[in-house]
């Protein structure tokens, strides 16, 4: 089977199926450093943007993986960063409308979202999932940790004009920290915020996968429930506390915690040796945590992911 470059799975999804993952920015090119973010800490926001990856070779890869298998319900513009970053992004949801009946996804924070031209590209998408985690300047601040020219109105005001033209699905996701915006005055300037964007679903979330900064705890499925009747439109939690896992995801999870077992490694280690995805890695590690076979151990910049021993 060939390793591409720029697609990755398709992998198991609870909301998309069978979903395709497109990665069209370098590893953790981002315009916010989000304190839970799964993939780790941003090296060096940026809002520029650029044609990161060539979209002639992006668009073979789907031509390609189109004719050998094909089987898949979305298609994802998701990976290691903010995919609107890419100047030509909406080139590949069209691409991939023009080729084929599979619907497509863009995973995206919105904080380009004032930019028309954004805005007019991800209109291509079937499916448009922001994140809004908070209710002002100065919590976005120190939960999402933007670029320093990012305005958190105007990336409201952004995502609303978004919503005035787009014909497809909005999804919201809230993701929750614990002690950070999770009471219940938090979560209720947040709903307000969100219900102005007027989504046909909102998702809960929160640090059930290991996050970018050890002081990450997540909530309780009881908490989240019981955060839920805050807001009016249709509210799902999303975080993963009960995991139905298909033979492949067991087969991946096995392999890894195997490799854990004979000495630590970081998830660049992982994805590197098995040839997956930075997201991919990402959930079977967050799997293991949760069921505490492996623990984290920070060194430097970088996390490592151990076994766990019982010690006596």
């Amino acid at each position: 089977m060939r390793k591409y470059k720029y697609l990755f799975g398709p992998v198991p999804s609870r909301r998309l199926g069978r979903s395709l993952g497109v990665d069209l920015i370098p590893y953790k090119t981002c315009s916010q450093d989000c304190v839970f973010c799964q993939l780790g800490r941003t090296p060096e926001k940026t809002i520029t943007r650029n044609e990161y990856v060539p979209i002639e070779e992006v668009c073979d890869e789907i031509t390609e993986w189109l004719k050998k298998d094909g089987n898949a319900d979305h298609v994802t513009l998701a990976g290691s960063g903010e995919p609107t970053l890419h100047s030509n992004f909406g080139d590949v949801l069209k691409y991939v409308k023009e080729k084929s009946a599979i619907q497509t996804v863009l995973l995206t924070n919105g904080s380009l979202f004032h930019l028309p031209e954004v805005r007019e590209s991800a209109t291509q998408a079937h499916i448009v999932k922001v994140s809004v985690s908070a209710w002002d300047q100065n919590s976005f601040g120190w939960i999402n940790r933007p670029h320093q020219l990012i305005d958190f109105k105007q990336l409201i005001a952004g995502q609303k004009e978004f919503r005035n033209a787009f014909k497809g699905e909005l999804w919201v996701e809230v993701f929750l920290v614990a002690g950070m915006n999770s009471m219940s005055s938090d979560v209720s300037k947040i709903s307000v915020l969100v219900e102005q964007l007027k989504p046909d679903r909102i998702h809960l979330n929160t640090a059930v996968r290991p996050p970018a900064e050890d002081f990450v705890k997540p909530l309780s499925k009881d908490q989240l429930t019981s955060l839920c009747n805050l807001f009016h439109s249709p509210v799902e939690i999303i975080a993963s506390y009960k995991n139905k896992e298909d033979r492949e995801i067991s087969a991946n999870e096995e392999a890894i915690f195997s490799m854990l077992t004979r000495r630590p490694c970081t998830a660049e280690d992982i994805a590197g040796t098995f040839g997956m995805h930075f997201n991919e890695v990402s959930k079977y590690l967050g799997n293991l945590l949760r069921k505490k076979l492996i623990r984290t151990e920070r060194t430097g910049n970088s996390i490592y992911y151990r076994m766990t021993r019982n010690e006596k």
